[in-house]
């Protein structure tokens, strides 16, 4: 990588001014100084939300208390998530965990900001985990190997200020868009719990009563058998808390140790026996039909004059049918837990009108669309703030420094 002639490459080290381990104190309900950990770290950023807290002495918290600017390095972690590192910007009193180490940089040589971007490139990463001590699901990075080790591509000071007031742009249109998501999302969440319980109806249906049936008054079990076929072939899972069929294309029939194996269609409602009592429940798509699965996913039709899929596909994801699943589900913990197709046949639904459900799914699906769009858009930004780190980071653009910092 060549870099601009005017940039240079230093050690980490020489650009930190001082290096701290966190505490290791226990969280405390009774405690009054807020701890930071990995799960405040968030693409870069601290995040305070609703910390833990310590009971520490004022001795502890004057050598441990953390300044606006001050780089938080997960120094312990899954090898994902080892080197993540966020920048604090806060005021008060802050502390974080042991397994974090606090960089304060020299500001004369850095800005803070841009090293925080560089230190999350997945360049960056990517060397931060060849750094790593490897062991049994867990990684460490020692703090002063990292700043023997670790090389910063330098710009000039101002140019790194008009990089990151850049990227902060960026960052500010990411998390604008994140946020109109979750209230689309919990906006969504309120309507469900309304809409699906009865509990609101619309003013042509107001007052008019639901049916009070059984999930096998709603479906049918329909096992289509087949054959395993001799070749690749296109397979299916379901995955848990309702988020629906994947597909895994081009599937070697020896990989799997069955004589038969059993067809979904577009419409069908299938089930993970296996995970039902974590929500594996899905509506199958369309890109789906003609998959094939295993008889641990069960495949049921919808009786058309009860109910259909567009209305289910939301029903499944209620908290209390994945709860009646679990109670379909006997047995241990996990794989021990298989769901039973009779109780799940007797898991009770209150069924508005077929004209009520059209009405419903109208509305959610309307939501659902939102959010899609809202979070293509987040993914675009997300991709489009990527290609921009990379380029402005290594120099293949630049951007113009103020005239005084």
């Amino acid at each position: 990588m060549k870099l601009p002639t005017e940039w240079r490459v230093l050690p980490f080290g020489e650009v930190v001014e001082h290096s701290q381990y966190g505490i290791s104190t226990p969280t405390s309900p009774d405690g009054t100084i807020p701890i930071l950990g990995m799960k405040n770290i968030n693409d870069g950023q601290v995040v305070v939300g609703n910390p833990d807290r310590v009971s520490i002495t004022e001795a502890v918290l004057a050598k441990q208390r953390l300044k606006d600017g001050d780089l938080l390095f997960n120094r312990t972690n899954s090898l994902d998530l080892v080197g993540k590192t966020g920048l604090f910007r806060e005021s008060g009193d802050f502390v974080c965990a042991s397994y974090l180490v606090r960089f304060r940089l020299r500001r004369n040589l850095v800005d803070p900001r841009y090293v925080c971007y560089l230190f999350n490139t997945s360049h960056s990463q990517r060397i931060m985990r060849q750094l790593a001590t490897k062991a049994v699901a867990q990684a460490n990075i020692n703090p002063t190997s990292l700043q023997r080790k670790f090389l910063l591509p330098l710009p000039p000071r101002q140019e790194q200020v008009a990089i990151a007031d850049l990227l902060e742009f960026w960052d500010d249109d990411i998390c604008r868009t994140e946020s109109r998501l979750g209230k689309k999302l919990e906006f969504k969440r309120g309507l469900m719990q309304q809409l699906l319980t009865g509990q609101t109806q619309f003013k042509e249906f107001k007052g008019k009563p639901w049916r009070k049936l059984h999930l096998g008054d709603i479906v049918n079990f329909e096992p289509r058998v087949v054959p395993k076929p001799k070749g690749a072939f296109l397979a299916a899972g379901i995955r848990s808390h309702g988020k629906g069929v994947f597909l895994k294309r081009d599937f070697e029939a020896e990989d799997i140790a069955l004589d038969e194996l059993f067809v979904l269609r577009a419409d069908d409602l299938v089930v993970n026996i296996t995970f039902g009592w974590e929500g594996a429940a899905a509506i199958v798509p369309s890109e789906a039909d003609g998959a094939l699965v295993s008889h641990r996913f069960p495949t049921f039709t919808f009786k058309p004059a009860v109910s259909f899929p567009g209305y289910f596909r939301h029903v499944i994801k209620q908290k209390r049918f994945v709860h009646a699943m679990g109670l379909a589900s006997p047995g241990g913990a996990g794989r021990n837990r298989v769901l039973s197709k009779t109780e799940f046949m007797r898991i009770p639904i209150d069924l508005p009108s077929m004209a009520e459900q059209e009405r419903i799914a109208t509305v959610l699906n309307d939501c659902d669309r939102e959010i899609e769009l809202l979070q293509k858009q987040l993914d675009a930004l997300k991709e489009q703030k990527r290609g921009l780190m990379q380029k402005l980071l290594t120099g293949e653009i630049r951007v113009k420094a103020p005239d005084k910092i």
